[in-house]
């Protein structure tokens, strides 16, 4: 026999499936609680029988805006090659006009790529039975070797492949031995 607190955790949907309650939610509706306090927030809290600690864990949390725009960064993945005389990052960017695409050369030897997803106009009527595509900026960050000519970056978009190359630079040449001269003392 389930306890009364197993029986609170699980709910069953429309489809028949169990759904487990977490505290997702409450960070939701944390967002929209932020700028209230004393005692609504208290009232809200002893409704819903939430523990303090879970409470200050949520107000204390990074906003869903940051998480999500934490995870766009993350979720753009990227190929890095070493060719003969260049490297090579490639990076998929469907949907992502070339102007909307920033590639910047920051501390002498990072190459920055970020930019923006956009979702497309929102259309009347229209009710997402699921979003998966992921929206908002993206930032990633290489760090080049030291001869990587930053002098020589071309970036093009083709097909909704981001392909950022970077020359190298010649390697340097070789000391010549010095000669230095005997003298008779």
């Amino acid at each position: 026999m389930k306890s009364k607190a197993t029986k609170e955790k699980s709910k069953i949907n429309n489809n028949n499936s169990i759904r487990r309650r977490s505290t997702r939610g409450l960070g939701e509706a944390m967002d929209l609680v932020m700028g209230l306090e004393g005692p609504l927030m208290s009232t809200l809290q002893h409704l819903m029988d939430i523990p303090d600690e879970v409470v200050d864990k949520a107000i204390n949390a990074p906003t869903r805006a940051y998480v999500r725009d934490r995870k766009a960064m993350a979720a753009t993945p990227a190929d890095v090659k070493e060719l003969p005389g260049s490297y090579v990052f490639e990076m998929d960017m469907p949907g992502v006009k070339p102007g909307e695409i920033k590639v910047q050369v920051e501390d002498e030897n990072v190459v920055v790529i970020s930019g923006e997803r956009k979702r497309g106009e929102e259309e009347q009527d229209v009710k997402y039975l699921r979003m998966e595509r992921r929206v908002g900026k993206f930032m990633r960050k290489f760090s080049l070797p030291e001869n990587a000519n930053t002098e020589a970056i071309s970036a093009v978009c083709r097909d909704g492949v981001l392909t950022v190359t970077v020359e190298k630079l010649p390697p340097p040449e070789p000391k010549k031995p010095k000669s230095v001269e005997v003298k008779v003392a």
